[in-house]
């Protein structure tokens, strides 16, 4: 097939199509089936404890740490492969490596019982690298696809068909989970096996609709040499080189040791939140907390869309750090607040100012890091990574945090008044960054 010029329309589509296809992994997976199954698992059992690798560990604890592990490989590897990625001419096979691992993953979950808990934990653990690791390859298309003036709307368009796509089979998900008859599936456990149902659709999703970015994007650009040190480290020196260059920027250094603390927090209550529902509400019975747990996501997903159009606004008019720093407060107060939440109402609402600061903050601490970069840089992309990785780092440090508090005091409540903490160290942080 005749390569597609860079700029074509079916070109850019073609990049767009992944996100549709890889959306559904951080949505139902990491967000909303996943986190319920395994709660169900533990509640059949009558316990929430389990003895792994060692120890006796509380489920959410447990799950909360693999998760810390993942993104800690995922935040060693990423410049590696960035670098590779800048390097080597067939990405495309790099992509799709890390795209069908993290797809039969998924289809590997249907298995996780515990019984089999080692190996459920290596497919959920597999998946995570398998989904961040296609997105390193991914996202380093876009400037061998788009020119420079596309670049902002070609990216917008794959976040909206990521968001449009994974809603999808989230809905029908649901309709599987509630009515499990409906599609053929029968017995006491039916709700039980519809969500295991849900993985397989997952991996399978994944498979199939990125088929369409694999036929169109490019190889890669060709470098006739070898892979050498130099090429598999050269993400670690860009980094490096970054680093010392902060030095230098006096307001962008304080920006991001702020933005590292509050996204710490930001993060892992992203990543926990349909635990602690799934654990800590009151639901009248599993079918209720089905429903409502997945709705709850729906309505952060819907929420934070409003929320990010409302914080771009304020920040034109009030300025972004004065913006950030108002959304944290608002978050020690969410943290605060849910140590008391115990009915589903509660829950709801929570959900809801949840959304609405949450696609606000991350918009928001993007486009200031954005905007605070030299003015003479060329090297976006280092500072980027440089971010990305900072943002990895931060989900490790959090999530970790919040296993350890929850092991040790029994309740994820204490874990979520902890990261209050954080939200009013990167308050504190923010009013030190100069205006200029």
């Amino acid at each position: 097939m005749k390569q597609l010029e860079k700029g074509s329309g079916k070109l850019l589509n073609a990049w767009a199509s992944y996100d549709w296809a890889n959306s559904v992994y951080s949505l139902v997976i990491a967000s909303a089936v996943f986190p319920i199954y395994y709660g169900q698992l533990f509640k059949d059992k009558g316990t929430q404890e389990i003895e792994v690798f060692g120890t006796v560990l509380k489920n959410t604890a447990l799950i909360s740490f693999i998760t810390a592990f993942a993104f800690l490989v995922v935040a060693f590897f990423s410049p590696l492969l960035s670098g590779i990625a800048d390097y080597v001419g067939n990405k495309k096979n790099f992509m799709r490596f890390f795209c069908y691992l993290g797809a039969f993953s998924c289809i590997g979950l249907y298995w996780f019982d515990l019984d089999n808990i080692y190996v459920g934990l290596a497919c959920y653990f597999l998946g995570l690298i398998g989904f961040w690791g296609s997105l390193v390859f991914y996202n380093s298309y876009l400037p061998d696809v788009a020119f420079p003036e596309q670049q902002d709307r070609i990216s917008a368009r794959g976040y909206s068909m990521g968001y449009i796509g994974s809603v999808v089979l989230l809905i029908i998900n649901l309709a599987m989970v509630m009515k499990p008859e409906a599609f053929g599936i029968h017995g006491e456990n039916a709700s039980i096996v519809a969500m295991k149902y849900s993985f397989v659709s997952v991996g399978v999703w994944w498979i199939v609709f990125s088929q369409y970015a694999f036929y169109y994007l490019p190889i890669g650009n060709a470098n006739s040499g070898k892979i050498h040190s130099g090429v598999l480290f050269n993400g670690f020196k860009e980094l490096r080189k970054v680093w010392h260059q902060l030095e230098d920027n006096l307001r962008l250094k304080r920006y991001l040791a702020s933005f590292f603390v509050y996204s710490m927090a930001v993060q892992t209550v992203m990543l926990v939140a349909t635990y602690f529902g799934e654990q800590e509400i009151a639901w009248k019975n599993d079918d209720e907390k089905t429903m409502g747990l997945i709705i709850s996501i729906l309505v952060i997903q819907l929420v934070a869309v409003l929320g990010a159009i409302l914080t771009s606004r304020a920040s034109e008019k009030f300025g972004n750090i004065k913006t950030l720093i108002v959304i944290n407060c608002i978050w020690v107060v969410i943290c605060i607040t849910a140590f008391f939440v115990t009915l589903p109402i509660h829950f709801y609402l929570t959900a809801g100012f949840v959304g609405l600061v949450m696609g606000g903050i991350q918009a928001l601490s993007r486009s200031t890091y954005s905007k605070f970069l030299p003015e003479d840089t060329l090297d976006t992309a280092s500072f980027f990574s440089f971010y990305d990785v900072a943002e990895k780092i931060g989900i490790v440090i959090g999530m970790m945090l919040y296993g350890f508090i929850d092991q040790i005091t029994g309740s994820m409540r204490n874990s979520i008044v902890f990261l209050a903490l954080f939200f009013i160290s990167g308050v504190i942080l923010l009013t030190r960054v100069p205006k200029k």
